[in-house]
């Protein structure tokens, strides 16, 4: 992780689109929430694309960079190919700025057009595949949602956030634990865990078989749940519905465990889906 120098005694200038920050040139801001915006940018020495989050500056403290610091220490290890490497985590013109690798766009850009099922079950592997590796190593998101899973070119999913959002989490009270569309009831509590990743995968899995989005208070059947019936096989239904159980002992302990129950559907579940698409 790259030694982070003192933070700033004035505010930073504002940013636009078309400016520069050190050897990034803004070309167009990607995403915007209440803690950060992200921008997609060159890089004007090695001429490459990326992508920057910037944390607003009303949030950038000793207490965020240290608990960034502390939770970047352990995800950094977390070496795998659904997992967004951090490149680069540094104070450049008096911004904190976090760079990974750009993205084509995110899983809620994509929610925003139907998805076949093909495309939703490889997403869902794809995404466990990476929870599960976080979890054997140790480490918890606490903030899986579409908008922190990027998709690429060449049709893979990897999961970011990881450190960032944690810190977060831990350092602006105001802001909560996660975000509340995705979470589990007990991480609105304060108490996230493994279970509580379980549960958010869930519900996106969900929102990319049906097409709709659960909302609390996660009561099931889910809105849309004739026509996820309809092209899910019932043994895949009853792994996501286990997913987002409301009591966390009811749910998979971990991502690894729900992962090895996903993959045991597989077959049955893409032949059902191709019935399921021959009758219609």
């Amino acid at each position: 992780m790259t030694r982070l120098p003192p933070l700033p005694s004035s505010s930073p200038p504002k940013l636009r689109v078309g400016s520069r920050v050190g050897k990034y040139r803004l070309e167009k801001r990607i995403g915007s929430g209440g803690f950060a915006d992200v921008y997609s940018a060159t890089d004007t020495l090695l001429n490459i694309k990326v992508a920057l989050k910037i944390p607003n500056a009303k949030w950038v403290s000793k207490e965020l960079i240290d608990e960034f610091r502390r939770e970047s220490k352990l995800t950094m290890g977390l070496e795998h190919p659904n997992i967004l490497p951090i490149r680069d985590a540094s104070f450049i013109d008096d911004h904190f700025v976090i760079v990974v690798p750009l993205a084509a766009r995110t899983l809620d850009d994509r929610l925003k057009s139907r998805m076949s099922f093909d495309t939703a079950f490889d997403f869902g592997s794809q995404l466990l595949d990476a929870v599960a590796y976080a979890h054997s190593c140790g480490i918890i998101h606490c903030d899986i949602k579409p908008e922190n899973i990027l998709l690429f070119d060449d049709g893979t999913l990897r999961l970011g956030d990881f450190g960032i959002a944690k810190a977060a989490q831990k350092t602006i009270s105001s802001a909560g634990t996660g975000t509340l569309g995705y979470m589990a009831p007990e991480q609105a509590m304060g108490k996230p865990s493994t279970r509580a990743d379980v549960f958010s995968i869930g519900l996106i899995l969900y929102r990319m078989f049906s097409g709709k989005w659960p909302e609390y208070p996660f009561e099931w059947p889910f809105p849309g749940s004739p026509g996820f019936r309809k092209r899910v096989h019932p043994d895949l239904i009853l792994v996501i519905r286990k997913s987002v159980a409301i009591k966390p002992r009811d749910r998979y302990p971990d991502a690894v465990k729900m992962s090895e129950a996903w993959e045991k559907c597989r077959i049955k579940a893409t032949r059902f889906a191709k019935r399921s698409r021959k009758a219609t």
